[in-house]
């Protein structure tokens, strides 16, 4: 069952990464948003904030969606064993709180800079 389980995990984050379409992060990021020696403090701003929603939208909101969803897996094939239904719990709500900090850090962030008086930098 394990081995199963394994197999299903592998393939889903494979298939994140490797689905025709979908808008990967190794293909489709704007990282670096200048070229040559041009460059100015906005463009570190911009590649700045392009991995920041590159580490948020293409690698911390998919992973959370997959440990929602492997500890909502392990709560149903638990089958009355009170050790993996509590893992899967734990998994469930690691993955509910990984989600809401990934979706709420730029509010977070924005908060914190309001509040050591940095009104001219917004993420």
């Amino acid at each position: 069952m394990k081995k199963i389980f394994l197999a299903v995990i592998i393939f889903c984050l494979l298939s994140i990464i490797f689905v025709p379409g979908y808008p990967s992060g190794l293909a489709k990021a704007k990282i670096v948003t200048c070229d040559g020696p041009d460059c100015t403090l906005d463009s570190a701003k911009g590649m700045l904030l392009g991995i920041y929603d590159f580490i948020v939208l293409q690698i911390a909101t998919p992973l959370a969606v997959i440990a929602i969803t492997a500890g909502a897996i392990l709560m149903m094939i638990s089958a009355g064993d009170p050790g993996r239904f509590g893992l899967g719990k734990k998994v469930l709500w690691a993955g509910i709180i990984g989600l809401t900090l990934a979706l709420g850090s730029k509010a977070i962030i924005n908060f914190i800079l309001d509040a050591i008086g940095a009104k001219g930098i917004t993420v």
